[in-house]
């Protein structure tokens, strides 16, 4: 069994913690706030620093909200940088920037150890049944050590390409998806408006072309009005952040994304942000 790290033990990271735990391998842990005694009576071992994590770990984790917190967690003055020794992998699964994602893992590459950005998509729910979609970039041979370990948290796992290519094909999946929750949102608040019962407008849809995840699981969300959060508005707001800045870099209009962006800004300004994103439709009823 693997001796592993796992840093930043939040809504996804702690159920993922919990899969390798239960795969057999022991684990050191860190995170920012207090380690989640789920995970403790699980055999989860705390470390004071994420140096400490990293030196005692060959492969370790990180799964943090946003860029500068990964630089943070990495490079720090008690980062993992100062813990890492030649011949460790790194593997970070938070949704970062593509380009920074790059330099971090030169930098780590610099050290002697391997790195892999490894972002996922499916939410708390993905994370808690280990169904998760992992997109991987980086070298071949060393997302073929990590493959088994992946395997415990997720069920599609693809190496896309070299490092920031995982990141790259996440921001496409944010592209997406928060295209979906926008339209679906507009057509269960034109159905409402119409007179017909979203419920049941949702039910037709799910049998023809118009069926999707997004509308199985969001457009359940939006008509019962259950907002809790599995993926956070303020953290889609940062995912789509990243898609129109290297839209802006690479020369490429995004118009619809931009429009999505507006409405989870919509639905910040009125003390949203920490709803789920499904949450979205509550700016489209504003307008109406």
């Amino acid at each position: 069994m693997a001796t592993l790290g796992f840093i930043g033990l939040g809504i996804m990271g702690t159920p993922m913690a919990g899969h390798l735990l239960a795969g057999g391998h022991t684990l050191y842990v860190h995170s920012r706030s207090t380690v989640p005694q789920v995970l403790l009576d699980a055999g989860a071992k705390p470390c004071v620093s994420n140096a400490e994590v990293a030196q005692k770990a060959d492969i370790l984790f990180t799964m943090v909200p946003d860029t500068p917190d990964v630089e943070k967690v990495l490079f720090a003055e008690d980062g993992v940088a100062q813990g890492l020794s030649p011949g460790k992998i790194v593997v970070d699964m938070s949704s970062i920037g593509p380009m920074e994602t790059k330099a971090f893992a030169a930098r780590i590459n610099a050290l002697g150890c391997e790195y892999l950005d490894a972002p996922v998509s499916g939410g708390e729910v993905g994370a808690k049944a280990a169904s998760l979609t992992i997109m991987v970039g980086g070298k071949q041979e060393t997302f073929d050590k990590v493959l088994p370990l992946f395997r415990l948290m997720g069920k599609n796992i693809t190496l896309v390409g070299g490092n920031g290519d995982g990141q790259t094909c996440k921001v496409a999946n944010q592209i997406i998806v928060a295209l979906n929750i926008q339209a679906v949102a507009e057509a269960l608040l034109f159905a409402s408006k119409a007179g017909a019962d979203p419920a049941k407008v949702r039910q037709a849809l799910m049998g023809g072309f118009a069926a999707s995840r997004i509308l199985e699981v969001h457009g359940e969300r939006m008509i019962k009005r259950t907002f809790q959060p599995g993926f956070r508005i303020n953290l889609h707001q940062k995912d789509l952040n990243l898609a129109l800045s290297g839209a802006r870099q690479l020369g490429v209009a995004l118009p619809n994304t931009a429009v999505a962006q507006q409405l989870m800004s919509a639905c910040a300004a009125n003390g949203m942000e920490a709803l789920d994103h499904s949450a979205l439709c509550r700016a489209v009823e504003l307008m109406s």
